[in-house]
C-alpha cells in the first residue's frame, strides 16, 4: 500500500506539493479498489474529467474527488444498463438515447458540465467597434415537421444535452488560466498600429509538393515509404552511438549473440489491444526482410506506441521472441542557429537597436487559436468574432488560425438544414459551403484585415475542414481566392513549418497528443511523469508531425456533437506521409491543438504550445497569447558565426478564456 501511495502522490500531488491531503489519498484508493484500475489509468480518468470540467472547477480536494468518484460510478451504471439493453430483443419505439451519454469520457458530462470561462485583461470594445466584427445572426437549427428528408444518426442535425448559454452572457471572459515564463512582460499596447509589418513571413515548407491527388495511394508506395522511416533513422541512430554495421542485425533470426535492431513498433493483432503483451518489431526489407517478432521488454523503463520507430539490444535464442537488454537514445535534432548580423537585422524590425531587449514595447503580439469556433447549437460564430475583436483592439502582429474553421462534425452542418444571413450575391437554393464560409468566416477575418492592415493572419486547415478537397493527411492550403480571403491571410498547409522573422513555428491541426495518450504504453516509470510534457517529446525523438501508425480508432474518439455521430479521425495519406516529417532541426515553436488541457511547456528546449479549442461542444473555450521579445545578443556572441534563437527563454506564454 506503501508504493501505491507514493505513486498516487506522484501522479496527483499538485506542484510543489509532493503528498496529498489524506482524506484525499485514501477517497483515490478507495475508487481503485472498486474499479479495479492502476494509479496512471486513474490519472487518464482525472485528466479526461478536469478536461471537461474546467480547470477552476476540479482543484483536487476532498468535495471534487467524491464527485470525481461519483461521476465514475454513473458512467460504470449507464454501461451496465447499455449492455443489458443489447441482450434483450430490440424494441421498434425505444426511446432514444443522447449522444453524450455514449461510452466515451468525453460525452457523459457534457449535459452536466458548465464552461466556466475567466477573466479578461483588455479593455471592453465599444459597441460601434464591436459591431464590425460580428456576422448576422444565424437562426438556431430547427426542422419543420413533416418537412425533412430521411438522414443518418450521423447528419440529423441534433446536439446532444441541454443548449449551451448564450456567449454574450459568459463571466469572467479573458481570464489567464495558465502562464509560462511569467518572470517575462505582456506586450505592451501600443497607442496605434505600426507603420510597416514587424513580421517578415518566410515558408520552410514547399506548399507545393500538397497539391497532391488525394485517394491515389499504391500499396507499395507505401511500404516503402515506411520503409524509408525506418532506414533513416537507422542511420541517425548509428552515427550517434558511432556504432559498426556488423552490430546491427535481425531480431526475427535465432541467436545467442547479441544484435541491435532497428523497427517499428507495432501490435500483434490489427484489432487488439496495445499492450507489453501484444508487442512487436516490425523491420525494414533490408534491415530485417519486413519481418516481424515479439519484444520481451519487462526488464525495461520506458514509453511505446504504434508506429514508434525504436533501436533495441537483444538477443533471440529461442527464435520465437527478442528479449531487450537496452533500448538506444534516439538523437534528437539540433537547435535552429542564425548569424548574429540576421538576429540584429529582425530586432531592428521590432524597434530595437541598443536597448533593452525585455522592453514590452518590443514584443510581438501573437495570438494563436485552434477550432471549431462556435458551439454545437449555432453557426454565429462569435468566439470567432470575439477573438477578431481582441486581435484589432491589442493591434496583434500575427494571429494563427488552426482548423477545424467550418466543422464538418458540426451537428448544423452534418445535417445541411440552416439557415444563411441574407446577401444579395448568393442564391440561398444554390450556396455551397464556400459561400457558408465567405459570409460567416470571411467577414470577420476581413474586417480585422482592414482595422490592423499590417496584421498577419496565418490560417492552417484542418481534415474536418469542410471546405478542404483533401480528405487525408498531409493537406493542402485553403483557397483564398474562392473563400474571399483579405491579402493579409495566409494559407499554408497542414503540417507545416514556417518562420516568423527569425523563429521557425511548426504546426500540425490535427490532435496527435490526444491520439498518442489513447495508445502509449508505459513500462515501468516513465522518466518523465507529466503527460502533457512526454507527449511532445515523442515528436520531437521520431522527427514526425505524426508518428503513429495505424492511427487511432475513430471508435475510441471523443464523439461529435451529433447523435450516433463517429469523429473523422485520422485519414493518412502514407504515399505523402514523408511530407509530415520534420526538418533537420528542432522548431522553435511547436503548436499542437488538442482537447487536452491547454499547456505552454518547454520540451528538450522546443516551446510548445497548446491553445485549446476556442469552442468548445457547450460553451467558450480558450486560446494563447504570446509575447515573443526579441533576442538579445550579447557582445561575446557577436563574435560567433552561428547562435542559437533561444526562443523558449524569452516568450511569454498565457492561455486566456475567450
Amino acid at each position: 500500500m506503501t508504493d501505491l501511495a507514493a505513486e498516487l502522490n506522484g501522479l496527483f500531488a499538485p506542484p510543489p506539493a509532493t503528498s496529498l491531503a489524506p482524506e484525499v489519498l485514501s477517497e483515490l484508493q478507495s475508487i481503485l479498489r472498486l474499479h479495479g484500475l492502476s494509479a496512471q489509468e486513474l490519472s487518464y480518468k482525472w485528466e479526461s474529467y478536469t478536461m471537461k470540467m474546467g480547470s477552476e472547477s476540479t482543484v483536487l480536494n476532498f468535495d471534487n474527488v467524491r464527485a470525481f468518484k461519483k461521476e465514475l460510478q454513473e458512467m460504470l451504471e449507464r454501461d451496465s444498463r447499455g449492455k443489458a439493453g443489447r441482450s434483450v430483443d430490440r424494441r421498434t419505439h425505444a426511446t432514444p438515447r443522447g449522444g453524450g451519454m455514449g461510452d466515451d469520457v468525453f460525452g457523459m458530462f457534457d449535459s452536466t458540465i458548465p464552461n466556466t470561462p475567466l477573466q479578461h485583461r483588455s479593455t471592453k470594445p465599444s459597441t460601434k467597434r464591436k459591431a464590425a466584427f460580428e456576422t448576422p445572426a444565424v437562426p438556431k437549427f430547427s426542422k419543420a415537421d413533416g418537412m425533412s428528408s430521411p438522414t443518418d444518426g450521423r447528419a440529423n442535425g441534433q446536439t446532444n444535452g441541454l443548449p449551451s448559454a448564450p456567449f454574450s452572457e459568459r463571466p469572467n471572459a479573458g481570464q489567464i488560466v495558465e502562464t509560462l515564463n511569467g518572470q517575462l512582460p505582456p506586450f505592451e499596447l501600443p497607442l496605434a498600429p505600426a507603420a510597416e509589418p514587424r513580421v517578415k513571413l518566410t515558408a520552410n515548407t514547399d506548399l507545393k509538393k500538397f497539391f497532391y491527388k488525394p485517394m491515389a495511394m499504391h500499396l507499395s508506395e507505401a511500404s516503402e515509404v515506411l520503409d524509408d522511416r525506418i532506414d533513416q533513422l537507422q542511420t541517425l541512430i548509428q552515427t550517434h552511438h558511432n556504432l559498426e554495421d556488423s552490430a546491427f542485425g535481425s531480431a526475427a533470426s535465432q541467436s545467442t549473440n547479441e544484435v541491435i535492431a532497428v523497427g517499428r513498433v507495432a501490435c500483434d493483432s490489427p484489432d487488439g489491444k496495445f499492450n507489453a503483451a501484444s508487442m512487436l518489431l516490425e523491420m525494414s526489407r533490408r534491415g530485417g526482410a519486413g519481418l516481424r517478432i515479439p519484444l520481451n521488454v519487462e526488464k525495461l523503463s520506458h514509453q511505446f506506441f504504434p508506429g514508434q520507430i525504436i533501436a533495441v539490444r537483444g538477443i533471440n535464442a529461442s527464435g520465437s521472441y527478442f528479449s531487450v537488454s537496452e533500448i538506444l537514445e534516439v538523437p534528437l535534432p539540433p537547435p535552429v542557429v542564425n548569424q548574429p548580423a540576421v538576429l540584429s537585422s529582425y530586432n531592428e524590425r521590432l524597434g530595437l537597436s541598443d536597448g533593452d531587449s525585455s522592453n514590452a514595447n518590443h514584443a510581438l503580439n501573437v495570438m494563436i487559436a485552434s477550432g471549431p469556433y462556435t458551439a454545437d447549437d449555432n453557426l454565429s460564430f462569435e468566439p470567432l468574432n470575439a477573438l477578431c475583436e481582441q486581435a484589432a483592439e491589442s493591434y496583434a502582429d500575427v494571429l494563427v488560425l488552426i482548423g477545424p474553421i467550418l466543422d464538418v462534425d458540426h451537428p448544423l452542418l452534418a445535417s445541411g438544414d440552416f439557415d444563411l444571413p441574407d446577401d444579395p450575391s448568393i442564391q440561398p437554393d444554390k450556396a455551397t459551403l464556400n459561400d457558408v464560409f465567405r459570409l460567416l468566416i470571411g467577414t470577420p477575418i476581413s474586417a480585422l484585415a482592414q482595422r490592423v492592415p499590417n496584421i498577419t493572419i496565418v490560417m492552417v486547415p484542418s481534415v474536418r475542414d469542410a471546405v478542404n478537397k483533401h480528405v487525408s493527411w498531409p493537406q493542402e492550403p485553403f483557397d483564398r481566392k474562392v473563400l474571399g480571403l483579405p491579402k493579409q491571410a495566409k494559407v499554408v498547409s497542414n503540417p507545416v513549418t514556417f518562420s516568423l522573422n527569425e523563429s521557425m513555428v511548426a504546426i500540425n491541426a490535427s490532435d496527435v497528443l490526444y491520439d498518442l495518450r489513447s495508445e502509449e504504453v508505459v513500462i515501468g516509470k516513465p522518466k518523465d511523469n507529466s503527460l502533457l510534457s512526454r507527449l511532445p517529446r515523442h515528436l520531437i525523438e521520431q522527427r514526425h508531425f505524426y508518428p503513429l501508425f495505424p492511427p487511432v480508432d475513430r471508435t475510441i474518439l471523443p464523439k461529435p456533437g451529433t447523435v450516433d455521430g463517429v469523429a473523422t479521425g485520422m485519414p493518412l495519406d502514407l504515399s505523402y506521409l514523408k511530407l509530415g516529417e520534420w526538418l533537420n532541426v528542432k522548431p522553435d515553436l511547436l503548436i499542437t491543438p488538442s482537447t487536452l488541457p491547454p499547456f505552454g511547456k518547454i520540451v528538450e528546449s522546443v516551446l510548445v504550445v497548446n491553445p485549446g479549442s476556442l469552442s468548445k461542444r457547450k460553451g467558450p473555450g480558450t486560446y494563447a497569447q504570446l509575447a515573443i521579445h526579441p533576442r538579445h545578443i550579447t557582445a561575446e556572441e557577436q563574435t560567433e558565426k552561428m547562435i542559437p534563437h533561444n526562443l523558449y527563454d524569452r516568450a511569454r506564454v498565457d492561455i486566456v478564456r475567450i
